[in-house]
């Protein structure tokens, strides 16, 4: 019953024109609903954002499984459909004016608000970062090259595996783990140096 469920669910006027697509996504795509609304949980935080972001990360799926390649990664696929659309998301919402319960807005809330440095917008993988609610860490990764920062929030984050990593940062499992120990070295090296200039 939950089968016929979500495949009502999918049909769209697209699925008229080629069925056998349509079909294929339900059987192949669907079964890891469950595993992408997991991880979107934990890369939310809320219920209602992750189920606004499988939703999306399912539509944008859908519209584009044309291009999906028979016999690869499919869960590999969504997970980097849904962390670039999480991502997107954080950076749209950069962009959006706050909003305030208040007539009166002082100029002070306004620069508390300001996300904004001399070298433009914050990037949206920091503002993800910064979730983790420890400064020093996010101050410290914030130092190092984007591919550690990167392959530090998919990992330690988000918590893909590094597999599900290569394919999103489109290289070798390998790699991955390279940049996560070298990442992870350069990052412990720092936190060390900023307690030892705390102290």
């Amino acid at each position: 019953m939950a089968n016929v469920d979500a495949q009502a669910k999918w049909k769209s006027p697209l699925a008229s024109r080629d069925p056998e697509l349509t079909a294929r996504f339900v059987n192949d795509a669907l079964p890891h609903m469950s595993h992408l609304h997991s991880r979107a949980r934990r890369m939310t935080g809320s219920a209602v954002d992750a189920e606004d972001l499988v939703q999306e990360t399912m539509l944008r799926a859908y519209s584009g499984f044309h291009t999906f390649a028979d016999g690869t990664n499919i869960r590999g696929w969504l997970f980097r459909i849904m962390t670039n659309t999480y991502i997107n998301g954080l950076r749209r919402a950069q962009h959006r004016p706050s909003e305030y319960l208040s007539d009166h807005i002082t100029d002070r809330q306004l620069a508390a608000q300001d996300r904004h440095t001399s070298h433009g917008a914050r990037s949206a993988e920091l503002d993800a970062l910064e979730l983790l609610g420890d400064s020093e860490i996010a101050a410290a990764l914030a130092t190092l090259p984007l591919q550690f920062q990167l392959a530090i929030y998919y990992r330690d984050v988000a918590g893909f595996r590094c597999r599900e990593i290569a394919e999103i940062m489109a290289c070798c499992e390998g790699t991955v783990m390279s940049r996560l120990h070298r990442g992870r070295e350069r990052l412990r090296t720092l936190l060390q140096a900023s307690q030892h200039d705390g102290a």
